[in-house]
């Protein structure tokens, strides 16, 4: 609404009321003479300004329309009709000063008192403001939506913009000027931080583990920093001659067709090298590590970063059991997903383990124990998935890239990864572990082909014993890890196997000797770059002392009759002529008649065995063991009576038949003895558990039956503290995983290791045959300087199997022609027992038993004529 319309409202309502006359004689306000060209009205003619809306002459005012029935008082006021808010403009621009037009009369004081809620009213009772009244003006009737702040305008000293730039001068508290460099950069831009690169981990922290230290381990780096370096300097130098030349050519002019970075003094970036971190192992890890694993460590590490080869990035950990393999490489496999030389970028995404079925859980229980929370994320086939739901697990593993990555490690068995291998085909795997590496000892077989496929190249077998029956077997191994480091099979069996073979035989020329010599060092040169074997001997700082025997024990008089007879049936000659075609099957049946008899089928494999039937025996007698029907039974049994009265030792039986383990249950069922049994028939996810349950040293039971195929390797039995390893194996590995159960990290009591043979048996020439292939070994990993292994055996004496001679007391010791023992008697200790070698060992013969440190054996003494002979290794 506009001001004159309101102003002309105004003037009516007081004209109306008598006001009009009243204070136009009593104001001190002079009123302003209507101007000649204008109408007058009822009211005296005045001049209302501002807002610029001009003045309000000869306008008749707006008259608000009445109802018929309003009527005058009788002071002259309206009534009947709706009464309006008064509403004062004093004070708010409407008068003026001595200009000769009318301002508003001055009101009254109650008048000036705000009445009702519109109008916003001073201290002094006059309004400030028309807000509430007429919503969107103020009182001098502007939009309340104008802008009305005000803007400082920036005005330039004259003659600023034509002086030259000077960089301002900063000074010190003593007044001298401190010097400033020049940066380079572009004007208006802001050069992005730089922040120097770092490893993970603090090389220079105390008891820290530096794999790779930049400064020495790349060298290819220094020479690529110094040509850096040298560059620099001459891009310097050449910079410094240009701005020479261009000081002479300044008073030319200017050169507008230079480039803008000439001009402001700038020069092309030089090209970086990428700056290299110290790789450190994680201190949780460092803090355990003992001196032999932390060297383990820093060569597989130099081996899959491509250190010692740029061609070849794997490696074979030989070490012997005990030794810590499994934390060894899960440190590798930690450093390599979390760090590499380049800062903030791990060497690898993902790691696969492969290892036996009833290892998969121990090896995912192992991940937790040594990094705890920080543990990768493990992705473990332990059987719990059907197989629609594995095969697509494993899609999902394989097909996960960068953060998606939650589960960086899968656990998988031999078995579950040959079936999988090619939903991995296409997977970018960084790390292959195989555990019990000896697995893959066959080139032709389907588990080695499907893991090769696997497109890896860092791969890290892990294996105690890598030869274990020829070189052909040691050739695969090493061919999986670096697969062109020796060339072909053929080549390999050519150049190396067949003149080391030849020179190890005792009935070699001495230029056969010389060439096999030969060949084996040339092999040793090349492969012992990629693989690393220590034995357990290190142990005896950590471990309590270990007493391992080799006990001969003779056989009963029934299992005598039964072998000989068995040796004398025409099938048996028939074989030695060379006429039959189960060889096989005889070895097994030997082995089995050595154990006890009921292990055997007496009336179809033994024919006319009936005849030498004791009394009252019933083949496979479920009421009774017979223990008296087997030497080695009965000092067994003997053995196991004595531990259960004495002591509160616990005790591992392991054996290579699982018919074997039935006698043992029978027996511990009939005396009452706890016992859990672990073999091929029990689940793998209650494996652990069994395991876990016997190391409780508060569990009764105090035996546990091992089947030596289907767990005697990788499992820890360190409730135990005594083992016995019931029969041999014709391959050395088998034993020797089954003889390192008890004598591990953990162990706190003396350990005592049995190895029952059943003397003049066959049992004796395959404990002669895994000395001969162990000193095959010896001489490939070991490689002992001025040590020259005996070459025991020839190829005729082990070709004789069948043959029992029940004249000795150790056939073995009467092969090795020890020159340490006279009549019956050791007069001399070796200078040094070779783990390996057991012609090293303490020897003793019945009568010197009680020489030896182990109550059980001393006892045999006198209560039996079963021990013949004893072979005793004492680990320190």
């Amino acid at each position: 609404m506009r001001r004159s319309i309101v102003l002309a409202a105004l003037a009516e309502e007081r004209e109306r009321s008598g006001s009009v006359e009243g204070s136009s004689s009593n104001s001190s306000h002079p009123v302003a003479a209507p101007k000649k060209g204008y109408a007058s009205s009822a009211l005296t003619p005045r001049t209302a300004t501002g807002g610029g809306f001009g003045p309000l002459l000869g306008r008749k005012p707006f008259k608000a329309p009445t109802s018929a029935s309003a009527k005058q008082g009788s002071d002259g006021e309206v009534t009947g009709r709706r009464k309006r808010q008064r509403v004062n403009y004093a004070g708010m621009g409407g008068e003026e000063d001595g200009d000769g037009e009318a301002t508003l009369d001055a009101v009254s004081d109650d008048e000036r008192k705000p009445k009702g809620k519109p109008g916003v009213f001073g201290k002094n009772g006059k309004m400030t403001s028309l807000e509430g009244v007429y919503k969107g003006i103020d009182a001098r009737g502007v939009s309340l939506n104008v802008d009305n702040r005000k803007w400082d305008v920036f005005k330039p000293r004259e003659g600023a913009m034509k002086q030259a730039f000077n960089i301002p001068v900063m000074r010190n508290k003593n007044g001298e000027v401190i010097e400033t460099r020049l940066t380079g950069i572009s004007l208006g831009t802001r050069k992005a931080i730089e922040i120097p690169p770092r490893p993970l981990h603090d090389p220079m922290a105390e008891h820290a583990i530096v794999l790779f230290d930049p400064t020495i381990d790349d060298p290819e780096a220094e020479r690529e920093k110094e040509r850096l370096r040298r560059e620099r300097l001459a891009a310097d130098s050449l910079a410094k001659t240009e701005a020479a030349g261009q000081l002479e050519e300044k008073a030319a002019g200017p050169t507008p067709h230079k480039k803008l970075a000439d001009i402001l003094g700038l020069r092309k970036e030089v090209k970086k090298v990428a700056v290299k971190v110290a790789v450190v192992i994680d201190p949780r890890l460092g803090k355990v590590l003992r001196p032999h694993q932390i060297e383990g460590v820093k060569f597989l590490y130099r081996c899959a970063t491509s250190l010692v080869d740029e061609h070849a990035q794997g490696s074979i950990m030989a070490d012997e059991m005990g030794l810590g393999k499994t934390l060894q490489c899960i440190t590798l496999m930690w450093t390599l997903l979390k760090q590499s030389p380049i800062a903030n970028k791990p060497t690898i995404e993902k790691a696969i383990i492969a290892c036996p079925s009833s290892l998969v859980r121990n090896w995912a229980n192992e991940l937790v124990k040594w990094l705890g929370a920080s543990a990768p994320g493990a992705f473990a086939l332990d059987g719990a998935l059907s197989r629609e739901e594995m095969i697509a697990a494993v899609r999902r593993w394989a097909d996960a890239k960068g953060r998606s990555i939650v589960q960086p490690v899968m656990i998988v068995s031999y078995e579950t990864l040959r079936n999988i291998s090619d939903e991995l085909a296409n997977c970018n795997v960084g790390l292959l572990l195989a555990d019990e590496g000896h697995r893959l000892k066959n080139a032709e077989s389907l588990t080695y082909q499907e893991l090769d496929k696997i497109p890896v190249k860092r791969r890290v077998i892990l294996t105690g014993t890598p030869v274990q029956n020829d070189l052909t077997e040691y050739f695969s191994l090493v061919k999986f890890a670096n697969p062109d480091l020796l060339g072909g099979r053929l080549e390999f069996r050519r150049h190396f196997e067949m003149p080391i073979i030849k020179g190890r035989d005792a009935a070699a020329s001495e230029q056969e000797r010389q060439v096999g010599d030969a060949k084996l060092a040339e092999l040793t040169g090349i492969v012992s770059k990629f693989i690393i074997r220590r034995t357990n001997d290190l142990l005896s700082k950590y471990l309590p002392i270990k007493y391992e025997h080799v006990v001969f024990c003779k056989v009963s008089d029934f299992q005598l009759k039964l072998y000989q007879l068995f040796c004398k049936s025409p099938e048996i000659q028939s074989l030695l002529r060379g006429k039959g075609s189960q060889p096989l099957k005889a070895i097994s049946i030997l082995r089995k008649l050595c154990n006890h008899p009921d292990l055997v089928d007496l009336s179809n494999d033994l024919v006319g065995s009936e005849k030498y039937f004791p009394e009252g025996y019933t083949p496979h007698d479920r009421r009774d063991v017979h223990t008296e029907l087997s030497g080695k039974m009965m000092v067994l049994e003997r053995f196991l009576t004595t531990m259960r009265q004495t002591s509160k030792d616990k005790v591992v039986l392991i054996s290579n038949f699982t018919q074997t383990l039935d006698i043992f249950e029978k027996m511990c069922r009939l005396n009452r003895w706890g016992c859990f049994r672990l073999d091929g028939t029990m689940a793998i996810k209650k494996r652990q558990k069994f395991v876990d349950r016997f190391n409780d040293p508060e569990a009764p039971e105090f035996i546990f039956l091992l089947s030596s195929k289907a767990g005697g390797c990788g499992i820890n039995l360190i409730g135990a503290n005594r083992l016995v390893l019931f029969d041999p194996d014709w391959n050395p590995a088998s034993d020797q995983q089954a003889l390192a159960r008890i004598w591990r990290d953990g162990q706190k009591k003396t350990c005592f290791v049995y190895r029952f043979i059943a003397t003049g048996s066959i049992e004796e020439k395959i404990l002669q045959r895994q000395s001969h292939k162990m000193s095959l070994s010896s001489c490939m990993l070991d490689a002992q300087e001025g040590v020259e292994i005996e070459r025991h055996f020839s190829s005729e004496d082990l070709r004789a199997l069948f043959k029992f001679n029940e004249h000795t007391h150790c056939d073995t010791h009467d092969t090795y022609k020890c020159k340490r023992c006279r009549n019956g008697k050791q007069t001399i200790k070796a200078h040094a027992m070779l783990y390996g070698d057991a012609a090293t060992w303490n020897h003793y013969t019945k009568d010197e038993l009680h020489n030896v440190h182990d109550d059980l054996l001393r006892a045999e003494k006198t209560q039996g004529d079963e021990v013949s002979f004893v072979f005793q290794y004492c680990s320190h």
